[in-house]
């Protein structure tokens, strides 16, 4: 057994190119940093990592590892180490066969994952639901056979695409077969994407199609990437992971059993939960027939932080502005204006917490003729000032609780 004064060499292969990797990553740093030191291998990268060559020679070799089994290959690697080790995903086939008996497995949730995102359609009144995921990867089956379990419990049968294994980019045939399938789904539909850069692909193959998103197809991701997330077109609604929660619960198990402490064994599988789905304009929507009302919230989705007046958005939608404000009010519970102020507030809240801009300029980004006009109605709308809310999630995001290691996060 290793010295606890010796600091742990960790090899990561995790990877960087995602933001879960990055943030499961994050939260390891965190725990190191606050237990530590340790010392890290890591090789920036995608999804395929390999134990480094000199570790399987022998020499420098780590204490521990964290790493993500893509491939039977990595797994027999791991296997052949005698390290402690923890993982991020195993496929069902590998944890049947036992190929690595003991290590310990930290990853998302399915069922809550696919559960959020099932509520999340239903409240918008969706009844018609797909599955966009990605064929050979452990992760993306686990999130389907949730989505069809839970669906099934309501009587509903979704409509499944999973396409090649390939890590990334709609190849020219494979766009061609997303493109088919989706002209063959019932509209209104609901799809959940495996993860982000899936849903990106979604709406891209949704743009080539003419199918109008949200109207006629709402997209929701999962993992809340957030630089995917808000360069799609729309910008893809997701559920957020507690992928930085995940990695300090992932290092707290490493170090347990790279020094063997009470515990150590821990449990199997430590399940990573979701915590909400970050909205965005790709679900925002109510699956509806009134087409002028759909027609009005994407108006206001585009045009809001541009001064945009009420009477523009009847005449988007085709209706005259007291009968749009009748039907609108109907259907949606609050008035034309304060849509478009729901949409603005948001974009003061991105702004907010996502750059350093005064507020003057995050007033006239977000449609307010002045800095007073934007925090008395932030005041109204989200019961705080703008100073107010961003430094109270500015300190929430150097803030961590240590997760319970013995039970689900």
């Amino acid at each position: 057994m290793p010295s606890r004064t010796a600091i742990p060499r960790v090899a990561l292969l995790v990877e960087t190119s995602r933001g879960y990797g990055r943030n499961y990553l994050r939260g390891v740093m965190r725990y190191a940093r606050e237990h530590g030191p340790w010392s890290f291998y890591l090789t920036p990268g995608d999804f395929s990592q390999v134990l480094p060559a000199m570790y399987r020679r022998g020499t420098n070799v780590p204490m521990g590892i964290i790493a993500r089994v893509e491939n039977d290959a990595i797994a027999r690697q791991l296997a052949q180490s005698g390290l402690p080790v923890v993982i991020l995903d195993l496929s069902d086939q590998q944890r049947a066969s036992g190929i690595l008996p003991r290590c310990v497995e930290v990853h998302p949730d399915p069922e809550a994952i696919a559960q959020l995102a099932i509520e999340h359609m239903v409240a918008r009144g969706f009844r018609a639901f797909a599955f966009v995921g990605i064929a050979g990867r452990s992760w993306s089956d686990q999130r389907q056979a949730a989505f069809v379990r839970q669906l099934a419990q309501r009587g509903i049968t979704p409509h499944i695409f999973t396409g090649s294994p390939q890590d990334n980019p709609l190849m020219t045939d494979q766009e061609s077969l997303l493109l088919e399938w989706l002209r063959t789904l019932p509209l209104p539909v609901a799809i959940m994407a495996c993860n982000d850069d899936r849903g990106r692909q979604v709406l891209e193959a949704c743009r080539l199609a003419h199918i109008a998103v949200p109207e006629d197809v709402a997209v929701i991701g999962v993992d809340n990437d957030e630089l995917l997330c808000e360069l799609a077109d729309p910008p893809l609604s997701s559920v957020d992971v507690d992928a930085l929660g995940g990695g300090y619960a992932a290092a707290a198990l490493l170090e347990a059993m790279m020094f063997r402490r009470a515990g150590a064994k821990g449990p199997k599988t430590v399940l990573v939960r979701p915590t909400q789905v970050i909205e965005r304009r790709s679900t925002e929507i109510l699956a509806q027939e009134n087409r002028p009302i759909a027609a009005a919230l994407r108006f206001i989705g585009d045009q809001a932080c541009h001064e945009v007046l009420v009477d523009q958005v009847a005449e988007a939608a085709g209706l005259a502005r007291r009968t749009l404000e009748v039907h609108f009010r109907k259907t949606m519970g609050r008035t034309v204006l304060q849509e478009i102020r729901r949409v603005q507030i948001e974009k003061v809240k991105q702004l907010l917490v996502n750059s350093a801009l005064p507020f003057k300029e995050v007033a006239r980004l977000a449609g307010f003729a002045n800095q007073f006009y934007m925090s008395t109605a932030f005041r109204r709308y989200a019961g705080t000032s703008p100073r107010t809310y961003r430094e109270r999630m500015h300190a929430g995001t150097v803030m961590l609780q240590e997760p319970e290691t013995k039970s689900p996060i």
